[in-house]
């Protein structure tokens, strides 16, 4: 039993820093809400360093996931006529967001993200980087 609610307090602390990495991600990004990429990169930073294993077994470079997140926000943003590098005042990168002020919410799939982590839990294993949905 003891066992039990030692797993439960590790794996609240491992979401917590989970969501609150997530968030940082995404105020970096000029998001207000984490995205499932924002979860993964912040997934990608835990400590135990399952979710980088996770990466280098299916040979992709988790250290290169957050430039391939940015390529694609670059893409999204020329395919309909804006070029982000145009709208950076002086070339310098604009100052992340701040995070908002009560509750926590993610953007829709950061928010599956975690509705799929909560669905498909084992209540006996503890929470680790390499998550179902790697």
């Amino acid at each position: 039993m003891l066992s039990g609610i030692k797993t439960h307090l590790s794996n609240i602390r491992t979401i917590k820093t989970l969501c609150e990495s997530a968030e940082n991600y995404a105020l970096l990004d000029q998001q207000r809400q984490a995205g499932a990429e924002h979860f993964l990169l912040a997934a990608i930073d835990l400590p135990d360093n399952t979710a980088r294993l996770a990466f280098r077994e299916v040979g992709a470079d988790a250290a290169g996931f957050r430039d391939a997140v940015g390529a694609q926000y670059g893409e999204a943003l020329r395919s309909v006529g804006v070029n982000a590098g145009e709208h950076i005042s002086g070339g310098l990168a604009p100052e992340p967001l701040q995070a908002a002020a009560g509750l926590y919410e993610a953007a829709p799939s950061g928010a599956e993200v975690m509705k799929e982590l909560a669905a498909n839990r084992n209540d006996h294993r503890p929470l680790l980087g390499r998550m179902s949905w790697l």
